[in-house]
């Protein structure tokens, strides 16, 4: 009888411990989502959820709208409905595949409610940001889903919707609108990028270059003679953004190319003539300009037509870039020569590799799309 009444005992004070000791576990530490507070200090590229109120649509670093809105594609969260300091804001961006259901353009209701943010926490706008989102959703439960990366995250008809009709400059201002705003990658990250973008369709292990045509092993990326680097066709002193986030890392026009083939190309306008490069057949030059194999005529144009309307300079840490007809334009922010590469846009129509590339560009890195790709037609109605 001892014995029970010591195990008895023994057994109620354990007890008594292991409630004690749950009763002092902060609750804290269940907690399914950071506040916006704590998503403004760990800027850190995890993946996270953040709680917050919607507050307003950001158009750039210190600039947050509360009416008006001029598109579906970016909202700011804070932790309370009334704040007013960008300081105290997390800017989203929202992926293509819910603007629809949470851009304040459509849903200028959604300010004042709170939502739940999954994404990778990032600057946007170059201020703390949450960029790569994969869901979004309500207080009250209401939610979307992770879109399945390996497919279109919406049909390329919806995602160029609100450019139906339109023609000239209104047009160029709406596809900056939609195509703006994507996810940027580190000019490291390219190289990787590259591999899959630019794969050889016959050889998993290759990529194929740009200029020269030639299908060359993924691993011999570098700057050795006749290693692959990264060409900038939209030149990058054109502008003067060099690598950075950005015009400098956009996919869009970024392209594998042989290192001393790249060197000899340099910062030159495009344009008819010159001597044909002796490594890359098909290529000529002269000391104003270059002329790609006829072969990719039309993607150099369609990349530079992308680049004209893409960066607008509405954003304070990016460059207002345009095409004119002119070459030797050096660091201006202009790109030539205009008029032939209209004409090459019509020599060389769009080809299935060019719509791969785009697909992937959209569905698993920028998560946005050159729509001179998706519709040649419109560089006419732009800059006929």
């Amino acid at each position: 009888m001892k014995l029970y009444a010591l195990c008895k005992k023994t057994w109620a004070m354990s007890l008594l411990i292991f409630v004690l000791l749950v009763s002092l576990t902060p609750v804290s530490q269940a907690a399914a989502f950071l506040s916006v507070a704590q998503a403004l200090e760990n800027q850190n590229n995890s993946v996270q959820t953040v709680k917050g109120y919607v507050v307003g649509q950001p158009t750039g670093t210190s600039t947050v709208i509360t009416s008006n809105y001029p598109n579906d594609y970016a909202l700011a969260l804070a932790d309370s409905e009334n704040e007013t300091n960008t300081d105290k804001m997390v800017y989203v961006q929202i992926p293509s595949n819910l603007r629809s259901t949470f851009g304040l353009q459509s849903h200028s209701e959604l300010k004042g409610k709170s939502l739940t943010v999954t994404g990778t926490l990032t600057p946007y706008f170059s201020h703390p940001g949450i960029k790569s989102v994969t869901s979004i959703s309500t207080e009250t439960g209401g939610t979307d889903p992770t879109p399945d990366p390996t497919e279109p995250t919406v049909p390329v008809e919806d995602y160029y919707r609100t450019a139906a009709g339109k023609t000239g400059n209104t047009l160029k201002t709406e596809l900056h609108n939609i195509i703006d705003h994507h996810t940027e990658l580190s000019y490291s990250a390219v190289w990787e990028a590259l591999k899959k973008t630019d794969e050889d369709p016959a050889n998993a292990n290759n990529v194929i270059l740009l200029y020269t045509g030639r299908s060359q092993a993924k691993s011999t990326n570098g700057g050795g003679v006749d290693d692959w680097n990264r060409e900038h066709v939209w030149a990058k002193s054109h502008g003067d953004f060099g690598t950075a986030m950005g015009p400098g890392t956009d996919l869009h026009h970024l392209r594998p190319t042989d290192v001393s083939v790249n060197s000899t190309r340099g910062n030159l306008d495009f344009d008819n003539g010159g001597t044909e490069h002796s490594e890359a057949l098909g290529n000529y030059f002269d000391s104003d300009s270059w002329e790609p194999r006829d072969e990719v005529k039309g993607d150099v144009a369609r990349m530079l037509f992308y680049m004209a309307v893409r960066y607008e300079g509405d954003v304070s840490d990016e460059p207002d870039l345009e095409l004119n007809n002119t070459v030797n334009n050096g660091t201006a922010p202009y790109h030539g020569k205009l008029s032939v590469l209209l004409q090459w846009n019509a020599q060389d129509p769009v080809d299935d590799r060019e719509r791969r590339r785009n697909d992937i560009i959209y569905s698993d890195y920028q998560h946005n799309r050159n729509p001179f790709i998706d519709h040649p037609e419109w560089v006419n109605e732009i800059w006929n």
